[in-house]
């Protein structure tokens, strides 16, 4: 998978591309990362990449020019097109399903807008997705940029030793997470449950299931609403409901 990153900052990314999974996805190529100066398209002596805006008003936008000529020196000829997506508060809200949509593809193209934002011609003519990571105002498109790679990078094929590990992250299958264990069996006090020892892998299974619905029934009752389900999921989230561990 190849994500070209558009960014007047790119050094902000000298850190967080360059540890752990994602530095082991680049180094198996796996995944493929260009960091895109967009002043480097810029087309006066200056550098510039932002100017007032027209009506008057605070602040600056972004002008469209340079990232026009970012972009397309992005795609290659021949080449099939790519996910434009510009990070913005305006954009659909990022989550794990919309991270797996993209893990599918074969080239992304990130564009980090900042000052008061980007020329609307950039939208209308070259963007194909806006996405936010969530409702509250950044200084530029920098960090929502990780945020996303971070998230599709672990989904990719043989970028987790163990490819089954993503199917029981919190959100993955609608839910949060349940609780996880490891030695010792009793620190200060505070023992694993007996269960996660008996070896009994179906009272296992149900107690983790069961656990998991609790834990998103008190936090995150919101993804109820939407989880998809089963008949065994509303009995076990019942039983949680009426024994008061909610």
């Amino acid at each position: 998978m190849r994500i070209d990153v558009l960014t007047i900052f790119p050094g902000m990314f000298s850190g967080p591309l360059d540890e752990s999974i994602i530095k082991r996805a680049r180094e198996k190529g796996i995944l493929e990362i260009n960091l895109i100066d967009i002043r480097a398209f810029s087309q006066d002596k200056h550098r510039s990449v932002d100017d007032y805006p027209y009506g008057g008003g605070p602040g600056m936008v972004m002008r469209p020019e340079p990232i026009f000529l970012a972009v397309e020196a992005c795609i290659p000829l021949g080449g099939s097109s790519p996910e434009i997506i510009l990070l913005t508060p305006q954009g659909e809200r990022f989550n794990q399903r919309l991270a797996g949509e993209l893990a599918g593809q074969e080239h992304l193209i990130l564009i980090c807008g900042h000052y008061e934002g980007v020329d609307e011609r950039v939208r209308q003519a070259l963007v194909t997705r806006e996405i936010s990571i969530g409702d509250y105002v950044l200084t530029g498109g920098e960090l929502p940029a990780m945020v996303i790679i971070d998230a599709i990078a672990r989904l990719l094929p043989g970028v987790l030793g163990a490819p089954e590990g993503t199917a029981e992250d919190s959100f993955s299958w609608g839910l949060l997470e349940y609780p996880q264990y490891t030695r010792p069996r009793i620190f200060r006090g505070m023992e694993v449950p007996p269960v996660l020892l008996s070896g009994n892998h179906e009272e296992i299974r149900l107690w983790r299931r069961r656990q998991a619905l609790k834990r998103t029934w008190q936090r995150r009752p919101d993804l109820l609403e939407v989880a998809n389900l089963s008949q065994e999921d509303r009995r076990l989230l019942a039983e949680v409901v009426s024994e008061g561990d909610a």
